[in-house]
């Protein structure tokens, strides 16, 4: 027997089970996709890591997959067993799962016909025809999304409404759910929910920032205002070390490396969240690369799974998009604080110069830093943010 695991890398904090894509008593061969995990904004097909038959399903559609879990079992010796359906499964976390009816099988030469579990309730409970769906999955598999997409687009899928059901109302301009948006939402209300949020708000002037960042140009070397920001964010940890850390049942988890996830928008498909990581050991310049490279993955669509993990703090430079502040912004879930970086403008300051008032116009941006309440308090986040005001306006020259 091969044993089928959950990959030791996920995004987030919790894996599902989102569908089988092979059934027991099915052949496989080395590489075959076996079944989907949905993950925080990050959806993965899980390969048969030899060829042979698929034994037994461990984890039902609908549990949870903890990393290093047991999925499935392949046998590399028994014969692949015609019309054979999907075992019970020995772990689910959820009940109805086990109790689901078994699929029907594909017919040859057909597109797949096999409907998961979460794909049949999520047709029973909507009303709708799984065949007047297209499927967009692996050889025209119905996906969950699939099913998502034309109940919320108004698609006449349906077959018959339930007495109970109310008249739903759509118009051109509604924009159907997709799964990267539920996915963002059910994260939004649950970090809401479990962490009290508290937000501090500064200022800094970022002329020191802006000479240097000219003077690397003029050497050739072009950065972007995120990759100090990433920088002066490492540097200020050793000011509070808990602004990296997490709430823990029995403790305040600290990370020892400094991991900083840049949020990173993809228009009107949502955002993810690549992590430079060990920022805290990288100079400004590989930190500048590393963002370039992982900015460009990210709009290409070509971030791997470990490019969008095991980040430990978060920034949002939502002033690329005009805001000059948003308080709070949501908390990255199992991360302490959330760094927000509003529009970068000329504004009329006051500044003592040898010990007279004077109003100088200078490059300037409210700069909050949100946090989770459980873990820091007012004095290390003010602490925090003063460390990084500091570095920020008192940048060498280049």
């Amino acid at each position: 027997m091969i044993e089928v695991r959950v990959p030791d890398e996920q995004e987030g904090t919790k894996a599902v089970v989102r569908a089988w894509l092979k059934q027991v008593g099915d052949a496989v061969a080395e590489n075959d996709a076996l079944v989907e995990l949905e993950t925080d904004k990050v959806t993965q097909e899980v390969p048969a890591p030899a060829a042979g038959v698929l034994a037994e399903i461990v984890l039902a559609t609908d549990a949870e997959a903890v990393p290093g879990a047991l999925l499935a079992r392949i046998s590399t010796s028994a014969p692949a067993k015609a019309g054979a359906h999907e075992a019970k499964p020995v772990e689910a976390s959820r009940g109805e799962a086990a109790d689901a009816a078994p699929a029907p099988r594909p017919s040859p030469g057909n597109a797949e016909t096999r409907l998961s579990p979460s794909v049949r309730r999520a047709c029973l409970q909507n009303g709708v025809d799984p065949s007047r769906i297209q499927g967009t999955g692996r050889n025209g598999r119905l996906t969950r999304e699939d099913v998502d997409r034309a109940v919320a687009s108004a698609t006449d899928v349906s077959v018959g409404e339930p007495a109970t059901a109310q008249p739903r109302e759509f118009s051109a301009q509604d924009i159907p759910l997709d799964r990267m948006r539920l996915t963002i939402a059910e994260n939004m209300a649950r970090a809401v929910a479990e962490q009290p949020h508290v937000t501090a708000v500064f200022e800094a002037d970022f002329s020191a920032i802006a000479a240097h960042k000219a003077g690397m140009a003029a050497r050739g070397v072009r950065l972007s205002y995120t990759a100090y920001i990433v920088k002066a964010a490492a540097e200020a940890m050793a000011a509070a070390p808990a602004i990296n850390g997490r709430w823990e049942k029995d403790r305040i988890a600290v990370s020892p490396t400094i991991d900083i996830g840049v949020g990173t928008a993809l228009g009107e498909k949502g955002l993810v969240v690549p992590v430079v990581k060990d920022a805290g050991k990288l100079s400004l310049e590989q930190i500048g690369a590393k963002l370039d490279e992982l900015t460009r993955r990210a709009r290409e669509g070509k971030l791997d799974r470990s490019d969008v993990s095991g980040g430990s703090f978060t920034i949002s430079n939502h002033g690329v998009s005009g805001s000059l502040l948003a308080a709070p912004i949501i908390l990255h879930q199992g991360q302490a604080a959330i760094l927000g970086i509003g529009k970068l403008e000329k504004r009329v300051i006051v500044r003592e110069i040898a010990g007279e008032d004077a109003i100088l116009v200078r490059p300037m941006a409210y700069v909050t830093l949100t946090i989770d309440h459980r873990v820091v308090d007012g004095h290390q986040t003010n602490t925090w943010l003063t460390r990084f005001v500091e570095t920020l306006e008192s940048w060498p020259a280049a």
